[in-house]
């Protein structure tokens, strides 16, 4: 973890690529807090309010002019720098657990990895603009061609990202690879070529030994 950076013990994330059941996983992980009487705040990246979603639609949107990777990358800490000071940390003050569909990682994999940009730009963007992290990240892995068969008619129009290329969401896949790879403290990783009921289960397993684990610490 990089200098000036809190690891909040509250604060989880679910990262993947396309197809990977990032959904079912959050409902399993909700459940799971909430029958532990926690609140959970469940938010989303790139989001999570009403500002953040409108720069969510200028970063997806399949039409119009073409987004630059470095536009890209600004527009996504753009809306994460919202986000975090307009529902994040508000929500970890008070105690509750947050649950975000995606976070900083995604920045290393999709614009780092993806578009081939500085990872030292994107880590010092992550300090100055966000200064926080999850302390659990789930990371559901998934061969490339199965999350895009699973995905393949999922919607009429797929937007800017679904559009890319096998290559580069391969790119995607090998960065979160290593993002987990270089953090296990923090990072479980999930086979999400499971059912979903299978991967629940994980999940499930996953984040009741993360909690066993944070409770002797408290």
């Amino acid at each position: 973890m990089s200098p000036g950076i809190l690891r909040h013990p509250h604060f989880i994330s679910l990262e993947g690529g396309e197809g990977a059941g990032k959904t079912s996983a959050i409902t399993a992980l909700r459940e799971q807090l909430q029958a532990r009487g926690h609140e959970v705040v469940l938010t989303r990246e790139p989001g999570g309010t009403p500002l953040a979603e409108r720069i969510r639609e200028l970063i997806l949107q399949p039409q119009g002019e073409a987004l630059v990777p470095d536009t890209e990358l600004l527009l996504v800490f753009a809306a994460r720098a919202q986000h975090v000071q307009q529902v994040i940390r508000p929500a970890l003050q008070r105690g509750a657990f947050v649950v975000s569909d995606r976070f900083t990682d995604s920045s290393y994999a999709y614009q780092g990895e993806g578009r081939g940009l500085d990872p030292a730009w994107i880590a010092e963007l992550e300090k100055r603009v966000v200064g926080l992290q999850p302390s659990l990240t789930l990371l559901l892995d998934l061969d490339v061609r199965e999350g895009r068969a699973r995905t393949a008619g999922r919607d009429l129009w797929p937007d800017r990202i679904e559009s890319e290329q096998d290559d580069f969401f391969e790119r995607v896949r090998q960065g979160y690879r290593n993002r987990a790879a270089a953090d296990p403290q923090r990072f479980r990783l999930i086979d999400a070529s499971q059912s979903p009921q299978q991967v629940g289960e994980s999940v499930r397993n996953a984040i009741w030994q993360w909690l066993e684990t944070l409770d002797t610490l408290v």
